[in-house]
């Protein structure tokens, strides 16, 4: 039983993205490896830009940093 965990931040990640992605992961999962796609498990987790980190700084400050 494969399972896959995707992190991202939330902007942009609607309902309907979701469930796409998690159907074309699972797709993939299938073509490539073989795997049952009714096996396969797919966890999105929403992590907010302030609680996720690059070089020292929260996404919110390098993204506000790139649009000065």
């Amino acid at each position: 039983m494969p399972m896959v965990n995707i992190k991202i931040t939330p902007d942009g990640a609607t309902p309907a993205k979701k469930a796409a992605l998690i159907k074309g992961v699972t797709d993939l999962l299938a073509d490539l490896l073989g795997k049952n796609p009714q096996t396969t498990v797919v966890i999105i987790e929403e992590v907010p830009t302030d609680n996720w980190g690059i070089g020292g700084e929260t996404v919110t400050e390098r993204r506000r940093q790139a649009s000065q």
